[in-house]
């Protein structure tokens, strides 16, 4: 029944060599662990139970919540392949649902690192260094996404509110707010990049042609400039835009208003960042308190 369903793999969905590998080993493991178990079962005979157990044996022997998931996923396959030709009566693992995967913590840029950066580091005033202050500070002001801040045009931008209009996922528009000190950065910038760009577009962000600023070159400049400051592994836009949100949260804003400010559609993505000020929390109290 097991080679059966490989060549299914291989020659009717066209399956690559390593996929198919990857489900004959999780297969092959599964018969061995039944046959283990009782004489008396097989792959036919098998049912929901028996799957949870063989999960919780992979779990037992450490295998990581992905690779018990990815093991779980062949075998629904495989039980689907089965009771559509009729080698099987029922489908025993359709029910069973797998390890929830253990989410990493997001990365944040510390408040003192980006006060570093942003007044002892960044206070040139060559239009390369006035942009880059003002990319970094819009960044982690604001928290937008990298693909947000490449979109912005002049026009999405409202100094006498002090707002931007920002396309985010699926062309949704929400409206950010921005202090008194981006915009003045703002103004600042483009006072310059008027005065020295070749101005070929509405972007706000121009590259040295006149023309928008790629996405590969917003990453480099993020990255450049917060390797000064910090030892993170990923020194990324996304992480200053971790770093907004960690910093609203651990100065008072509510998680609804985070919410709304990132664009997220579900509350249940930005609860992340109450466990990373959370684990903020725990590390100045054992730093703190004397007898922790």
């Amino acid at each position: 029944m097991i080679d059966q369903f490989l060549n299914y793999l291989r020659y009717e969905r066209n399956r690559s060599p390593l996929t198919v590998q990857s489900y004959e080993e999780s297969l092959r493991d599964f018969e061995a662990y039944i046959q283990g178990l009782d004489d008396c079962l097989s792959l036919e005979t098998a049912d929901a139970d028996v799957i949870r157990d063989w999960v919780e044996h992979l779990m037992d022997a450490g295998k990581k919540p992905a690779t018990v998931n990815r093991g779980l996923s062949a075998l629904r396959t495989f039980y689907r392949f089965a009771l559509a030709r009729g080698f099987v009566d029922r489908d025993p693992a359709h029910m069973v649902t797998g390890p929830k995967k253990s989410k990493p913590l997001p990365q944040f840029v510390r408040e003192s690192e980006m006060n570093e950066l942003l007044d002892e580091r960044l206070v040139g005033d060559d239009y390369n260094n006035v942009r880059a202050r003002a990319i970094l500070l819009l960044l982690y002001e604001t928290g937008i996404r990298l693909a947000e801040l490449v979109g912005l045009d002049d026009d999405d931008v409202d100094m006498a509110a002090m707002q931007l209009k920002v396309t985010g996922k699926r062309d949704k528009q929400r409206i950010v707010p921005f202090g008194s000190e981006l915009a003045e950065m703002l103004r600042k910038y483009m006072a310059l990049r008027d005065q020295e760009a070749d101005k070929q577009c509405r972007a706000l962000f121009l590259d040295k042609h006149g023309n928008r600023i790629s996405r590969s070159q917003v990453q480099n400049l993020v990255k450049k400039h917060l390797s000064e400051v910090t030892t993170l592994k990923k020194r990324s836009p996304h992480v200053l835009r971790h770093s907004f949100a960690t910093a609203m949260l651990n100065n008072g804003a509510g998680l609804e208003s985070v919410k709304k400010l990132l664009g997220h559609e579900s509350l249940n993505t930005t609860e992340i960042y109450t466990h990373t000020t959370f684990e903020q929390l725990k590390r100045v109290y054992k730093e703190a308190h004397p007898r922790a």
